[in-house]
């Protein structure tokens, strides 16, 4: 928490460095600790009377509001405006004043949340659950200090710079890297594992239910030191000096950790002065560069998609260390140079010896792959063999819902959607949610001589209402049914196998879908990972997937089928996707492969969209797979043919080949 603590107070000192993104677990008073700050800000003088929160000093020359007269400015605390994860883009950006509109005839802009948070703090609980057309709002706003507003015949520029502050549970799943590189700092936090500091957030936690006016005057005096502290370092900033070294520090770190673009050297040089203003100093040293290193460069280093965030504070002192000022020799006796072993940053002594044996303390071997470990024998039958890991992860084809569906905003399947490009006007059902204009103004026209309109006021009625709708994408529930069997245990073929399902994962990543998976082998099937957002936790899941035992498809049918019907009541408007990955066979008994083609027509009967991936290899193939997707009424793909590369080759030969035939 001293790290949360202090990001959010270098924020309050500087708000150029851009705000803060907290990632940790449910529980951690995440949410509770960001509200906190809200207090603690200075108070801003804003322009009498501008709804946009003018600086009389500077006031926006674009302001909505029109030009500001000279006059005594008006002091009120800077606000802390809260965008939910399900609000609506024009409560975001603001939109068209339909009572004015509509009642007295002008085009009037009502002001979103994005205009109120101007000069004080936007703060996301659950960031990382914002729809994909709000996120591209916030990042044209947070990007340019200014909110674009163009729609329903209104034309809006308006200045928003705003302390950007997002929540969130990585576990729910991970931000888009365009947002994610949006936060100037980061912070990890977790619950204490100390017992005597969980037992006084407890006591306290009960201390303010019983009393929350007694106890928030307790601490009254704190928070006013607090305060008057951040004003004090907001008044020392501008003579905080960042020296050429401090300078070389902080750009020579960003290069070492391989960071995109120059953001993070600007972040960090902006975090570094500020630590040294909340500090008293004038002076950036280099435990700052450290610090701020710490807190700005996690989220931006280079990463795979199931990286967590992370440094190596290990090399983050190496690199300071090659860039540090060379010390003055003590004297003509005085050694020139004390050596690598006499004192790392910390003047700690010699560096620990490095061990030969790797990460997991196994000595790798020399000139060929380590064996893999001896299976052992299941109690249900069949041999299990350990975890293999999977091949490097590629592009894949994209696999699609077909309909229009009507859920969750996201990459994957056509779906009528709050955002996307609009095909058509409708009559409201239900209640009026995106007005469409023209279409409404069209089926008033032709009535208006007969209600007898004077004026340029319209008169209108309910029935003349008409209603966006507009085509995107949705997200999809992605069902991975895994054959985890002795059949699929062969280790180059589980290793392709992974590769593929990992492939897959990062493609449900990249269009925000939910992730499940269902792995069958020995006796049964077992929900290895129920419905999540979070992609992250179904690679890991996948690499420690063990392998062995006989192939009971028609339980992993039969555990999908349970597991849609009960997302189903959770989540109606969400539609699946399966993708069971096997070679087709099935083992328990002669019957085994009619029960499992009977369980596939199950769940086609339900019109579940469904791809199989063929598994099976070898010069001789049975085909079970492809017979079993055909009972799914759904694909059947190969390995091969799964890479999106592999696809486009198959339509560049293609028309190569018709190309020639018409040539001919």
């Amino acid at each position: 928490m001293d790290d949360l603590r202090l990001g959010l107070l270098l924020n309050a000192v500087s708000p150029a460095v851009g705000g803060v993104l907290v990632r940790g677990e449910k529980g951690t008073a995440k949410s509770t600790m960001v509200r906190a700050l809200a207090g603690l800000l200075p108070s801003i003088g804003v322009v009498p009377g501008c709804r946009f929160a003018c600086d009389p000093a500077a006031p926006d020359p674009q302001c909505p509001d029109g030009e500001h007269p000279r006059a005594p400015a008006d002091e009120r605390p800077a606000f802390l405006v809260e965008l939910p994860v399900g609000v609506s883009e024009d409560r975001v950006v603001g939109s068209l004043d339909l009572e004015r509109a509509l009642a007295e005839g002008v085009k009037a802009y009502e002001p979103g949340l994005l205009a109120k948070a101007h000069r004080g703090v936007l703060y996301i609980d659950e960031v990382n659950l914002l729809q994909d057309h709000l996120v591209d709002l916030l990042l044209d706003a947070a990007a340019m200090g200014r909110s674009y507003v163009e729609r329903e015949g209104v034309s809006v520029r308006h200045a928003a710079r705003f302390l950007l502050v997002g929540t969130m549970n990585p576990e729910e799943g991970e931000l888009r890297p365009q947002l994610l590189d949006r936060f100037g700092l980061t912070v990890e936090i977790a619950a204490t594992r100390d017992a005597d500091e969980r037992a006084e957030v407890v006591r306290r936690r009960l201390a303010y239910d019983a009393d929350p006016a007694g106890f928030a005057a307790r601490w009254d005096g704190r928070e006013r030191e607090l305060a008057e502290r951040i004003t004090a370092a907001r008044e020392l900033l501008p003579e905080v000096e960042l020296s050429d070294l401090a300078l070389r520090q902080i750009t020579a770190v960003c290069a070492a950790f391989e960071v995109d673009g120059l953001r993070a050297d600007i972040v960090m040089a902006r975090t570094a002065v500020a630590l040294a203003a909340w500090a008293g100093r004038t002076e950036v040293l280099e435990e700052d560069v450290r610090t701020a290193a710490r807190l700005a460069l996690p989220h931006r280093r280079r990463r795979n998609p199931f990286d967590a965030p992370g440094l190596d504070e290990e090399q983050l002192d190496e690199t300071l260390a090659e860039h540090r000022e060379p010390e003055e020799p003590d004297g003509p006796d005085g050694p020139e140079d004390d050596g690598p072993g006499d004192g790392g940053p910390d003047g700690g002594g010699a560096p620990e010896p490095t061990d030969p044996s790797g990460p997991n303390g196994q000595a790798a071997s020399e000139g060929s792959d380590a064996p893999a470990a001896p299976p052992q024998q299941r109690p249900g039958g069949g041999r299990e063999s350990a975890p293999v890991a999977s091949e490097q992860p590629y592009r894949t084809r994209l696999f699609k819902v077909d309909g229009t569906g009507r859920g969750a905003q996201g990459r994957r399947s056509p779906a009528e959607t709050d955002a996307g490009h609009t095909i058509r006007a409708r009559r409201p059902q239900g209640r009026l949610a995106r007005l469409h204009l023209s279409a409404t103004l069209r089926a008033a026209a032709p009535h208006q001589a007969a209600r007898g309109r004077s004026g340029r006021a319209l008169v209108l009625r309910r029935d003349d209402l008409r209603e966006q709708v507009r085509r995107g994408r949705e997200s999809n529930l992605v069902l991975f049914v895994v054959d985890a069997s002795g059949s699929m245990a062969a280790r180059q073929r589980m290793t392709a196998v992974k590769g593929a399902v990992l492939s897959l994962l990062m493609d449900a990543y990249q269009r925000r879908d939910k992730i499940g998976l269902v792995t069958f082998r020995g006796a049964g099937a077992e929900l290895a990972l129920p419905p999540t957002s979070s992609v992250e936790v179904g690679a890991a899941r996948l690499e420690q997937l063990p392998t062995g035992g006989r192939t009971p498809l028609e339980a992993g049918l039969l555990r999908a089928h349970e597991v849609l019907r009960v997302e189903r009541l959770r989540d109606p408007d969400r539609r699946p996707l399966l993708v069971v990955v096997t070679d087709g066979r099935a083992t328990g008994g002669k019957d085994a492969l009619p029960r499992a083609r009977r369980a596939a027509g199950l769940l086609a009967a339900q019109g579940v969209a469904a791809v199989v991936l063929d598994c099976e290899s070898g010069p001789v193939r049975l085909g079970l797979a492809r017979e079993l997707a055909a009972h799914l009424n759904g694909d059947a793909v190969s390995l091969d043919e799964l890479r999106a590369e592999g696809v486009a080759s198959l339509v560049r030969e293609a028309r190569t080949t018709t190309m020639t035939r018409k040539a001919a």
